[in-house]
């Protein structure tokens, strides 16, 4: 099943939940992502997106509260996403989130 989509999703962050929109879009290799993720703090594009199977791995260069490069990993499953987002001395924060449509 494709990783293709957008997804629904909630970030568990010292912040309390961030809600946001994660969208996936697949390169013609089919190994590589475009995408972002738009949520209450404006939004991130994608950066250095891979796909492994059913596994997303990717980059966002946040700029509010403050600057910050996040590392996230997730997989789908179905129309399921788990992961988390890595925010450096922050560690490592729970991604879930379910498949438009």
């Amino acid at each position: 099943m494709s990783v293709a989509g957008t997804y629904d999703t909630v970030v568990k962050s010292p912040m309390g939940d961030q809600k946001g929109t994660f969208t996936v879009v697949p390169g013609d290799d089919g190994t590589t992502f475009t995408g972002s993720m738009a949520g209450g703090m404006g939004s991130m594009d994608t950066t250095d997106g891979t796909i492994d199977g059913n596994t997303l791995t990717w980059k966002m260069n946040m700029t509010v509260p403050m600057p910050m490069t996040l590392n996230c990993t997730a997989t789908v499953d179905g129309d399921q996403l788990t992961g988390k987002v890595n925010a450096g001395a922050f560690g490592d924060m729970p991604l879930t989130g379910q498949r438009q449509g």
